[in-house]
């Protein structure tokens, strides 16, 4: 006798209810199943959804794999979503628009109407997509931050992006500046940029503005924009587009990264404070960094992320991070999110009495202002030592292949020694540089310091090797060799233009980074 016939009653009961439920769910699947085959959008590849082992994760997976293709039918007007909430669809329900017909701006509404899926459930309206449709946005440098937030803002459906940048695309800059290949190296940035993103999207209109933005045009430019992204890693340029933003009354989504963390702003947007307001006055020159010196992990994040705020302000969805600060920390992957205070009233832009305005912004000198240069690049070698205390890459190389006697000293930062180091040299970080010296001194007096075991200090204190030093660029170098010569050194030379030059003069394959 089986299972089933020693099955309680209730068993039996409840049992012939669930066939009973069950034959009606497969009955409206298969009627949903007619309408999807009878609809000529639908992905030719056949999805069966229907049988006796039809469950739940099954139709789930089902609605996840043709909802692209349900709503981008035109033929197809209105559909019931599974939790009752109706869904448009189409082009024409979704945006009132012929679909054959580009926007203001140049954008088919069918490239983007798939962003629209539950009209009720809590996502973008149409007004929103409109919106979007019809908004202008700027960014401000196309590198790390700019380059994700590109390609984001460019699929999103943006009406018209606008591109600055002066400079051209290198090679060792792609791993964090993804928008370009290296088939675009030597290319200028701008233009690199702009064919991916209308790769991307072919309706899209693109503004190439390859000169970079200066005191000169910076009002110019941004006036023809509804939202500006910051995506530069340079004090000037920042203040210039914060001034310009507060001037002409535009909402500026500001980022920066460096290192292994992250942040993430909008200034001058509501109540919110500008970027002056924050930071009225520019920090040391010295107390700034660039990502090739410091490095930078999670760029991108903190780029996508500002596209993310500019979609927000530009479709009126959404809370812009006004009078907020975003915190990533890339090596834990956390994120915080810290007040600011609010707009100072004295503030020479924004406050009550604003000291820069449509008429002087442009004689503003804002490289004077942040003592520093209005570029993204390494700023020219600076000679601070005679050229007798100095020999190149290459009169360096031909004493070593000549086998003189010397002392070879590395005064990069530990984690760059570690990267790529010339032979036989000592490395000696510049900022523990007078601390060792000072044993130096000390054991030139005859004095025993018990430092025997330091490489370094036994080298130097043997006469009459000559000191050769090196760094990246042959900036710290020559101070090093300034501060050793005035501390009993007499026969210590600087390796001009550091391991740069020694790259392009001596060794081409040296690594470069």
């Amino acid at each position: 006798m089986g299972e089933i016939d020693r099955a309680s009653p209730e068993v039996l009961k409840e049992l012939e209810a669930l066939r009973k439920a069950n034959a009606e769910l497969l009955s409206e699947i298969s009627a949903l199943q007619k309408q999807f085959q009878g609809t000529a959008e639908i992905s030719s590849k056949p999805i069966c959804i229907d049988g006796p082992n039809a469950t739940l994760e099954h139709n789930t997976k089902f609605f996840s794999q043709t909802q692209h293709n349900l709503y981008g039918s035109s033929s197809v007007q209105e559909r019931v979503a599974p939790s009752g909430a109706k869904l448009e669809v189409g082009s024409k329900a979704r945006a009132g628009i012929n679909e054959e017909t580009p926007n203001s701006q140049g954008t088919s509404v069918t490239h983007l109407e798939n962003d629209w899926i539950y009209e009720d459930m809590g996502g973008c309206k149409r007004k929103s997509q409109e919106n979007l449709l019809k908004s202008s946005i700027l960014i401000v440098g196309a590198g790390g931050l700019g380059s994700p937030a590109a390609l984001y803002l460019a699929a999103a459906g943006v009406g018209c992006l606008g591109l600055v940048d002066h400079d051209v695309v290198e090679l060792d800059n792609l791993h964090r500046q993804v928008i370009h290949t290296e088939g675009a190296v030597g290319e200028t940035k701008v233009k690199s940029a702009a064919a991916a993103c209308r790769a991307i999207n072919s309706f899209l209109k693109v503004d190439e503005h390859c000169s970079g933005l200066q005191a000169s045009n910076a009002l110019d430019i941004i006036s023809k924009y509804d939202i500006i992204v910051d995506a530069t890693d340079n004090l000037p340029t920042r203040y210039l587009i914060n001034d310009a933003c507060v001037v002409m009354g535009k909402p500026l989504v500001s980022g920066a990264a460096l290192g292994t963390e992250g942040q993430l702003t909008v200034y001058h947007h509501g109540d919110g404070p500008c970027y002056r307001c924050i930071f009225p006055v520019p920090p040391p020159t010295d107390a700034c960094q660039s990502c090739s010196d410091a490095g930078v992990l999670g760029v991108g994040i903190i780029g996508c992320l500002q596209a993310l705020e500019a979609i927000k302000l530009a479709s009126g969805t959404g809370e812009p991070l006004s009078s907020r600060l975003l915190i990533l920390d890339a090596l834990t992957t956390s994120v915080q999110k810290v007040k600011l205070r609010g707009r100072n009233h004295s503030c020479i832009v924004c406050g009550d009495a604003p000291q820069i305005s449509r008429g002087n912004l442009h004689q503003f000198d804002y490289e004077a202002f942040t003592n520093s240069l209005m570029s993204d690049k390494i700023p020219q070698r600076k000679q601070i030592l005679p050229l007798s205390h100095g020999v190149s890459c290459k009169e360096y190389n031909r004493r070593c292949e000549e086998g003189e006697l010397h002392v070879l000293l590395d005064v990069r930062d530990t984690h760059q020694y570690a990267i790529s180091a010339l032979p036989n040299s000592v490395n000696v970080p510049f900022s523990q540089l007078k601390e060792t010296v000072s044993q130096i001194q000390d054991l030139a007096k005859g004095i025993d310091l018990e430092v025997k075991e330091d490489y370094l200090t036994e080298v130097l204190a043997q006469s009459p090797r000559p000191i050769y030093v090196i760094c990246r660029r042959g900036h710290d170098s020559q101070k090093t060799v300034q501060f050793l010569r005035s501390n009993g050194f007499p026969d210590t030379f600087d390796i001009i233009g550091g391991l740069e030059s020694w790259t392009r003069e001596v060794d081409h394959h040296f690594p470069k980074y």
